[in-house]
């Protein structure tokens, strides 16, 4: 039987993977209080080092650019020494890690801000849905409006990240343009109702996660950067009247910058891949680099794409949760462990570090009976 597309070696630009599958951002709050990974992140990173390629929990780029309660960082020396040693982990595995760098604008709380203030936003509009904060869930606010003066601070401070991320011994950063978080809070009109450069017409609403994406390309390398859309995704009352007119529109402005990859969510995060009946080939067609595909991906779905040339990567989520060596079981045929999502969010080592890979006699029967 022909080996699958699946479990070769790829190559991600200048960053050489040992196949195919991406561990999918996962947020687990089990940060400090300030941001610092602690020792299980070294261990949980570790422990999944089989995939191609991880890519990191979303990680703050700012206080400001926090929503959620015990996120990690990337904007002290604590954290970056902190990172540091979970580079170093996944490394000594033989694995590659991206840092997802992100800012979630209004998806926060005043809680969760330096000295209590409002989170801020492209506009004005009140997100649906609660924040999760230290205290427990409570009500979003209505956001501060950016004022565009403001705007060149932010992009410094994705620019920090980036270098940061660098020094902390990432093999390339990925910027999360998603599920309704800063960035997409500008393409979306729905959230985006400025009257200024950065508001109105698709043109307007695209630039500033360009301005932005330039600007960590400046600060590394475009074959170290790669970009994450979720274009149907709804998020906290989020919305778009014409979604494939603004994510084709910001497909072919990527294209002319060349980030190493396109990582996009087809279909409603963690739902249906089907929402909307969105054109995702045409995104596709605009892009020459590498396109991750992700969403309720399973071996035969992922198989049949790589082999149709439809996507290049393939991302999976909340297996690799319970899952840690998930390569190795999906190449065995192996069954997989199931998640327990009471311990998704916050906690210790339970649900996080202690889901046990399969034993050498275990992989010898799974191999045998393959």
């Amino acid at each position: 039987m022909a080996k699958s597309k699946l479990f070769e070696a790829f190559d991600l630009g200048p960053t050489p993977l040992a196949n195919r599958i991406v561990m999918a951002p996962l947020t687990r709050s089990r940060a400090t209080s300030d941001g610092v990974p602690k020792a299980m992140h070294v261990e949980y990173y570790r422990q999944r080092a089989g995939a191609g390629l991880l890519i990191t929990e979303a990680t703050n780029i700012s206080v400001e650019g926090r929503g959620y309660a015990w996120t990690p960082g990337i904007y002290t020396d604590e954290q970056v020494t902190a990172w540091k040693s979970v580079t170093d982990a996944v490394h000594e595995e033989g694995g590659r890690i991206f840092l997802q760098l992100w800012h979630v604008g209004r998806i926060s709380h005043p809680d969760l801000q330096e000295n209590g203030q409002l989170p801020v936003a492209p506009s004005a509009v009140q997100p649906s849905g609660k924040a999760f904060t230290e205290e427990g869930f409570k009500d979003h606010v209505t956001p501060r409006a950016l004022e565009e003066a403001e705007l060149p601070r932010l992009i410094q401070d994705y620019v920090r990240a980036t270098r940061n991320a660098r020094a902390a011994g990432f093999d390339g950063v990925e910027l999360h343009s998603a599920n309704a978080y800063l960035l997409d809070q500008f393409l979306r009109d729905g959230t985006n109702i400025r009257t200024d450069r950065y508001g109105g017409s698709i043109e307007n609403r695209i630039r500033f996660p360009l301005e932005v994406l330039d600007a960590v390309i400046a600060a590394w390398d475009a074959a170290h950067v790669g970009v994450r859309i979720s274009p149907v995704t709804v998020m906290g009352g989020s919305s778009e009247s014409q979604p494939q007119a603004v994510f084709n529109a910001f497909v072919e402005e990527l294209e002319k910058r060349h980030p190493v990859y396109l990582h996009v969510v087809e279909g409603q995060t963690g739902g249906d891949r089907n929402k909307d009946n969105f054109d995702y080939a045409a995104l596709r067609s605009r892009f020459s680099g590498v396109y991750v595909g992700n969403n309720d991906y399973d071996l035969d779905l992922a198989q049949k794409r790589l082999d149709a040339g439809e996507i290049d990567l393939v991302c999976y989520g909340k297996a690799f949760i319970s899952n840690p060596d998930l390569p190795v079981r999906l190449e065995l045929g192996a069954p997989l462990a199931e998640w327990d999502p009471s311990t998704f969010y916050g906690g210790d080592e339970k649900g996080y570090t202690d889901y046990p890979a399969l034993t050498k006699e275990e992989r010898m029967r799974y191999a045998v009976a393959a």
